[in-house]
């Protein structure tokens, strides 16, 4: 039998939960003990937990949860493994190599008709997403390893460019999140002295630092994010209904949206739909989510957004018609063709 074979059989021997020595696995698979300390080494890597007792009366066994867990996936958990990858990849995930690798390792211990199903299924599905270089996938892999362990760094961070711009401080990252293509890290910033999120495309430089930390518990990176990006908005003291009236296929997209999404507080009247929203937030963000729908919405209320989007419109009108102006103006061009005005 190949390796593999060998350690399959390992396997299955040792879900009987009883202890089994080495010598004893040899003879039942008539192959050279030393074969089986190979496979069981190669099986521990693999993640098996097989705990080795000592002693007389000792031997190999795994432990007790694993013994009653499936060693297989069925067909629907292969096809979601696979389409998980899928999007993972296509959003930059940091561990590709380690994904692909699980993968190959899925599709390979299946029989034809189970691997021709598998890739029927993942031939229909595809995601579009901006790529992500290896530099930050690098950047990426070093974030999520400090957060497991508690390790701080030092890190180098440019708000824009060019990079020797970069200004240096000590990080805790508490994590990492993925958000409308772009990976942000969160976590305790030792120069500001609060928690902040940094966006990892902008960062040049990633160190250890000698320090480690404890993450708060309960601390959700992906909910400091939502709110740190628009403050206001949904954890306001002063809450403002805002009611929306339109086509039925616009409401439907403006619910997909991450923000008015989460808002979301009633949907029960076709062609209506009502959010709960920080005042301050309808005075600078929501008006400007608003614009791309264009006549298909209406406001109902409040009264303050209607004016504001008024104010939002008046404003870009007046900036296009100074851009249409500028351009109709006749141009003063040098024999340089530089613009003499």
């Amino acid at each position: 039998m190949s390796k593999a074979d060998n350690m399959l059989t390992i396997l299955w021997l040792l879900r009987s939960g009883k202890r089994v020595t080495a010598q004893q696995l040899a003879d039942k698979l008539e192959i050279h003990v030393r074969t089986v300390y190979r496979c069981i080494d190669s099986l521990c890597a693999s993640g098996a937990p097989i705990i080795a007792d000592a002693g007389p009366n000792g031997g190999y066994r795994l432990y007790g949860e694993f013994v009653d867990s499936p060693l297989l996936f069925d067909s629907e958990e292969q096809k979601a493994l696979v389409h998980a990858s899928v999007f993972a990849k296509e959003a930059g995930y940091p561990f590709t190599d380690a994904l692909v690798r699980a993968v190959e390792k899925l599709k390979r211990y299946t029989n034809d008709e189970q691997l021709e199903w598998i890739n029927r299924h993942s031939g229909g599905l595809a995601v579009i997403q901006t790529p992500t270089n290896a530099k930050e996938r690098e950047l990426l892999r070093l974030l999520e390893d400090a957060a497991a362990e508690g390790v701080s760094l030092n890190m180098a961070y440019s708000k824009g460019s060019p990079e020797t711009n970069a200004a240096c401080r000590v990080l805790d990252p508490y994590g990492i999140v993925h958000w409308k293509g772009i990976w942000y890290v969160v976590g305790y910033c030792h120069t500001r002295q609060a928690i902040r999120s940094f966006r990892a495309d902008r960062i040049v430089r990633l160190e250890p630092a000698n320090t480690r930390f404890e993450r708060p518990a309960a601390f959700s990176a992906r909910d400091f994010l939502l709110r740190s990006l628009l403050p206001d908005s949904l954890d306001a003291e002063k809450l403002i209904a805002v009611r929306l009236r339109g086509h039925e296929h616009a409401l439907n997209e403006l619910c997909r949206h991450w923000l008015f999404g989460h808002a979301l507080i009633e949907r029960e009247v076709p062609g209506e739909a009502v959010f709960n929203l920080g005042e301050q937030s309808l005075k600078t963000y929501v008006p400007y989510f608003l614009l791309p729908y264009g006549k298909s919405l209406e406001i109902v209320e409040p009264r303050m957004l209607i004016e504001r989007m008024t104010e939002v419109t008046r404003g870009m009108q007046e900036h296009y018609e100074a851009m249409r102006n500028k351009a109709d103006q006749p141009q003063n061009i040098g024999k340089d063709g530089r613009d003499r005005e």
